[in-house]
C-alpha cells in the first residue's frame, strides 16, 4: 500500500508518532488510508450539506475496512461571485483545487480517495486531480437543490436573475423581486437546473467516476446519504481491484461524456472542463469533435433554463443512466468500459428505463436530432466559440445585426439596464477571456437582463468570456482567440454587421480581409488588469478557452 511509506518500519516511527497525536490507533494504521476530499464550507449553498455526506462516506469506508481521513478543498459560489470582481476568482479556483488536492494526497501517502464536491469548479477541479494523481478514486457529490416554487410554478436561480431585468424594464415590482429572492432557492444543494454544477455531476456519472444517482439525487433526500455510504464502501473494492482513474477516464469515456452532454443539454462550461480533465489524463480532446458527436446525438432533455423540468424531475425519470440507455438504443455509446461501480457501462445501464417521456424524450422523438451544444467557427472566432443550442429560441438560430461593442461586462450591463440595446442588436463583450478578464467571467447578469427585458428573441450576445449554465438565449461564449491576445473579436467596431448561423456552426462579421489587416495594424495589446497575486500568475500561464483554459508554463 502507498500508505506504508508513512506507517510501517522503524524509519516511519516519527510518522506514527504524529498519527498517534491525531488519536489514531494501531488498528487504524494497519488498514488502508482513504483520503476524503471535503469541499464543505458555509458560503456555498450547494456545500452546506457536505458535512453530512462526508460523515456517511467515512462510515462506509470504515464499514468496508478502511481508515477514513478528511481534508478540505475550496469552492466559490458562482452565484454570489456573479457580476463583480469576485467572478474573476471562479474559474481560476479549478486549478487551485486540483493543485492542492494533488499536494495533500501525495504528501500524506493516501491509498485511495473519495472526492466530495458539488458546485461549479470543484467538480472539474477534483476530476483533474483524480486524473493527475491516478490512485483509486470515486466521487459522490452533494446533490442538486429542489426547485423553488413561486405562485404555484416551479422555478430556479435563473428566474431570479431574469427578475432583475424584468424589474429594470418595469415589468416587475420590487416586492415581486423580493418574493423570488425568498423562494427560488428553497434548500441546500447545487442550483436546481442543468447549470454547470449539475452538468458536471451528471458527466461524472457519464465518465464512470461516480455511482448511479451522483448527478441527480436531490441534496435533501436520504437517498443521497445512502449513496455516500455506498461510495465509501465501493472505494475499498476499487482499491482491492486496483481500478484507477486512468483505467476509467479513457478517450472512449470522454467521447461517451460528450455524447451524454449533447443529449442532456449541459452547460457550455462543460466545453471548458472536459478538455481540461482529459488533458490531465493525457488525452487531447479537440473541440472539433464536439460537432461530429452533436451531429449524430439527439437532444433528449430540456431542463431549466432550456425548459421547465428540473433536476428532481430528471432523477424521478431515471437519471443519467436512463438517458444513457436511450442513447444505447442507437449504439451511440461505448459500453464495454470499466467504471467506478466495478462494472462496465453496459452492466450499469441495463434495465434503467425511462420513467417519464416528457422529461427524457425517447430517442425516436427527441427535441432535436442534434445535440444541445454547438461549436461555431468563422472570422469572428477562427479557433472556436460555443453556444448552448438547446436554450436558443428558434427565431435566433440564424441572426444578423449590428455590433454593440463593450470592453468589459460592467459597461454592457449598464447599457442594457439603461435601455440602450435595441431589438436586432448583437452585444459584443470582450477582454473578458481567460487572460483578458483575467479569469473568464461568467455573463449571467447581462444575459439574464436581456431575457428579463423581453429581448431574448431579438438580441444576441457574443463574448470571449463564458456563461453560467443558467444563461439562455442566443448567447455565444468562449470566442477564441480572445481579445487580449489579438483575436479578431478585438477588431470588431461599433456597427459592424455580425452574422450568426448556429445550424451551420458559423460566426462571422462582415469585414473584408483588407480592412481586418488595417485594423490589426492599429491594435495594441493592453496592459494586464491585475499585476499582483494569484490572478497575475494565472494570467501568465493560462491558455485559450478552446483548449479548456488549462495552465501551461510560458515558453522562454
Amino acid at each position: 500500500m502507498k500508505s506504508d511509506a508513512v506507517k510501517k518500519g522503524v524509519q516511519q516511527a516519527p510518522h506514527r508518532a504524529l498519527f498517534s497525536a491525531l488519536g489514531m490507533t494501531s488498528e487504524e494504521l494497519h488498514k488502508p488510508l482513504i483520503g476524503i476530499v471535503n469541499s464543505y464550507n458555509e458560503i456555498v449553498p450547494g456545500h452546506m450539506n457536505l458535512d453530512k455526506i462526508v460523515e456517511a462516506v467515512k462510515l462506509g469506508v470504515a464499514m468496508a475496512g478502511g481508515t477514513p481521513v478528511v481534508f478540505p478543498a475550496i469552492a466559490v459560489c458562482d452565484g454570489i461571485a456573479m457580476g463583480h470582481t469576485g467572478m474573476k476568482y471562479s474559474l481560476v479556483t479549478r486549478d487551485l483545487i486540483a493543485d492542492s488536492t494533488e499536494a495533500m494526497a501525495i504528501a500524506h501517502g493516501f491509498d485511495a480517495l473519495v472526492m466530495v464536491p458539488n458546485c461549479d469548479k470543484n467538480v472539474p477541479g477534483l476530476l483533474m486531480a483524480a486524473a493527475r494523481i491516478n490512485i483509486p478514486t470515486i466521487f459522490v457529490s452533494g446533490g442538486p437543490m429542489l426547485a423553488g416554487r413561486v405562485r404555484g410554478e416551479k422555478t430556479s436561480l435563473s428566474s431570479m436573475f431574469e427578475a432583475v431585468g424584468a424589474y429594470s424594464a418595469g415589468k416587475m415590482s420590487e416586492e415581486d423581486v423580493e418574493e423570488y429572492a425568498c423562494k427560488v432557492c428553497p434548500t441546500a444543494g447545487s442550483c436546481s437546473g442543468m447549470y454547470t454544477a449539475n452538468s458536471m455531476n451528471c458527466l461524472t456519472e457519464a465518465l464512470g467516476m461516480g455511482l448511479q444517482g451522483n448527478g441527480t439525487i436531490p441534496a435533501v433526500y436520504s437517498d443521497r446519504i445512502r449513496l455516500a455510504k455506498h461510495a465509501g464502501m465501493k472505494i475499498m473494492e476499487l482499491l482491492e481491484k486496483n481500478i484507477k482513474p486512468g483505467d476509467i477516464m479513457t478517450e472512449k469515456a470522454f467521447l461517451n461524456a460528450l455524447t451524454i452532454d449533447m443529449a442532456l443539454g449541459c452547460s457550455t462550461n462543460s466545453m471548458l472542463h472536459l478538455p481540461a480533465i482529459a488533458h490531465e489524463a493525457g488525452i487531447e480532446l479537440n473541440l472539433d469533435i464536439a460537432n461530429e458527436i452533436s451531429a449524430k446525438t439527439p437532444n433528449l432533455c430540456h431542463l431549466a433554463p432550456a425548459g421547465h423540468a428540473y433536476m428532481e424531475d430528471l432523477n424521478e425519470a431515471g437519471g443519467v443512466y436512463a438517458v444513457m440507455n436511450e442513447l444505447n438504443k442507437k449504439n451511440l455509446l461505448y459500453t464495454d468500459l470499466i467504471t467506478a461501480t466495478g462494472k462496465t457501462v453496459r452492466e450499469n445501464i441495463e434495465g434503467c428505463i425511462n420513467r417519464d417521456k416528457d422529461v427524457i424524450r425517447p430517442i425516436e422523438n427527441p427535441y432535436s436530432e442534434t445535440g444541445g451544444i454547438a461549436v461555431l467557427k468563422g472570422n469572428l472566432a477562427p479557433d472556436s466559440a460555443v453556444v448552448k443550442r438547446s436554450a436558443v429560441a428558434p427565431e435566433m438560430m440564424k441572426h444578423e445585426g449590428p455590433a454593440r461593442v463593450f470592453d468589459c461586462e460592467d459597461d454592457a450591463i449598464a447599457a442594457i439596464m439603461d435601455g440602450k440595446i435595441a431589438s436586432g442588436d448583437v452585444v459584443v463583450i470582450r477582454y473578458e477571456g481567460p487572460k483578458g478578464g483575467p479569469g473568464m467571467r461568467e455573463m449571467l447578469n447581462p444575459t439574464s437582463a436581456i431575457m428579463g427585458m423581453g429581448l431574448g428573441s431579438s438580441v444576441a450576445l457574443i463574448t470571449d468570456g463564458r456563461f453560467s449554465g443558467a444563461s439562455r438565449g442566443a448567447v455565444i461564449g468562449h470566442v477564441s482567440p480572445e481579445a487580449a491576445v489579438g483575436g479578431n473579436i478585438a477588431l470588431v467596431e461599433e456597427g459592424d454587421i455580425i452574422r450568426i448561423d448556429i445550424n451551420a456552426n458559423t460566426l462571422d462579421f462582415a469585414v473584408s480581409e483588407e480592412e481586418l489587416k488595417a485594423r490589426r495594424a492599429k491594435w495594441q495589446p493592453r496592459e494586464p488588469k491585475i499585476t499582483t497575486g494569484y490572478l497575475a500568475r494565472y494570467t501568465a500561464m493560462v491558455t485559450s478557452g478552446n483548449r479548456g483554459a488549462i495552465l501551461e508554463i510560458p515558453k522562454r
